[in-house]
């Protein structure tokens, strides 16, 4: 589930909510679909295909590239070199305590967004509306989104 605030454009990201079959669906709609969504898992295949092809095609080209291989090269060094700056910068006792602190907000922040999603859920049940006002007057609409996970081989 998404909240989405359309005058900040933040996004808080939530859990999908299996969708219940309605006893008044209608058989063809339902066929059309199916068609539909195999039709477009085809095409998104395919595509994903060629955008593999193509892009094996353009790293062949930076690869045989002698002025982009000496510049990467340059580039991975350099970015060795401030890899261990930032190491040793890390091991000072503020940057480790800030850092600690920052991946503990991290944590919870993403525990908060996980019950709130639950909560929003339960709110949508509930009240059977998909918009919450906030106190401070802003309305927020709850999206769930949906997405296609392969079950097994």
């Amino acid at each position: 589930m998404i909240i989405e605030d359309k005058s900040r454009d933040n996004i808080i990201e939530g859990e999908i909510v299996p969708a219940t079959p309605s006893a008044s669906a209608n058989p063809t709609a339902v066929v059309d679909l199916t068609g539909l969504i195999n039709s477009h898992l085809t095409t998104i295949e395919n595509l994903k295909i060629e955008l593999n092809k193509l892009k094996e095609m353009l790293d062949d080209i930076f690869t045989n590239d002698s002025t982009y291989q000496e510049h990467d090269k340059a580039v991975r060094e350099a970015s060795k070199v401030r890899a261990n700056t930032k190491k040793q910068i890390l091991k000072m006792p503020q940057a480790a305590d800030l850092s600690g602190k920052i991946q503990d907000l991290r944590g919870h922040v993403k525990d908060l967004n996980e019950e709130l999603s639950g909560y929003l859920q339960d709110y949508a049940r509930e009240s059977g509306t998909t918009s919450f006002e906030t106190p401070d007057g802003t309305v927020r609409q709850i999206i769930y989104t949906a997405k296609l996970v392969k079950i097994g081989t």
